[in-house]
């Protein structure tokens, strides 16, 4: 018997829950594709509070719920809802927390003013999803991030879960999309994000800028292989990240069927 391989998706955003970049629709196709060419698919976004509930039919799940995400000394409580996506035989879970995510409005407040603890939602989120991973027990033979919230997800699969049984296989894809910000995530951005002591501060240095920009560098920076998931990415990215020896790097295009993708994930899973 053929074992499938599975594939994870993490980001923060995807059809039809959040919509932020055109990219949120790709997510939702891909694993949908994925999920009918014969690979083992779950997703994982943030619950942010725009996301209504009700409509979406998301429910707790209460043997995943209970895990506390420590950050800088500061325990965080997880919560873990899910929802099959619809049309597809597929979940999606979506991770929660009532001081970080509840809120109304997702990066800015109704003024449009930046929250100060984005830095904070950002690492609950990365390195809540890996705990979520664990929790599952199921081991995904490749892990596609996209979205800056996801950036540092990658680094800490190479440094902090290197050796956790679950992710012994798993082969990272980062897909560097558009900037939507033009925050900081703040001074101590730097310090929160180093959550264990197997992360050295030069393993932190792609993220020194602390912005959008600097996400998705620190997320290709550490990523098995290289997606652009705008038209127009940022110039720099593109000359940083458009030929990496040594990863597979997948341009642009607005007229893909995604089985690129695809032909992706198998390689990168028999590797």
């Amino acid at each position: 018997m053929v074992t499938k391989k599975r594939i994870l998706f993490i980001a923060n955003e995807m059809s039809p829950y959040l919509e932020l970049t055109e990219f949120a629709e790709t997510v939702n196709k891909l694993a949908i594709k994925s999920n009918d060419n014969g690979f083992e698919v779950r997703c994982i976004m943030p619950r942010f509070g725009v996301i209504n509930e009700r409509r979406h039919r998301l429910h707790e799940v209460v043997r995943l719920s209970g895990i506390n995400v420590s950050i800088d000394n500061d325990d965080f409580p997880l919560q873990i809802k899910v929802a099959s996506l619809p049309n597809a035989r597929l979940q999606v879970y979506f991770l929660d927390n009532e001081d970080l995510f509840k809120r109304k409005h997702i990066f800015h407040d109704e003024h449009e003013k930046w929250f100060e603890d984005n830095a904070l939602r950002t690492i609950f989120f990365c390195k809540g999803a890996l705990e979520t991973v664990k929790k599952f027990g199921w081991p995904p033979d490749v892990i596609h991030c996209s979205g800056w919230m996801t950036g540092l997800i990658p680094l800490y699969l190479k440094t902090v879960y290197k050796k956790e049984p679950v992710f012994t296989h798993s082969k990272i894809v980062y897909t560097i999309g558009q900037n939507t910000f033009k925050d900081k995530l703040g001074a101590d951005f730097m310090k929160l994000a180093n959550i264990h002591p197997n992360i050295k501060p030069k393993d932190l240095e792609p993220f020194k800028d602390a912005n959008n920009t600097a996400m998705f560098r620190g997320g290709a920076t550490y990523a098995d292989a290289i997606t652009f998931g705008a038209e127009k990415p940022e110039k720099k990215l593109v000359e940083e990240f458009g030929k990496v020896r040594g990863k597979q790097v997948l341009s642009f295009n607005a007229e893909s069927d995604l089985s690129d993708y695809l032909q992706l994930y198998t390689n990168l899973s028999k590797s």
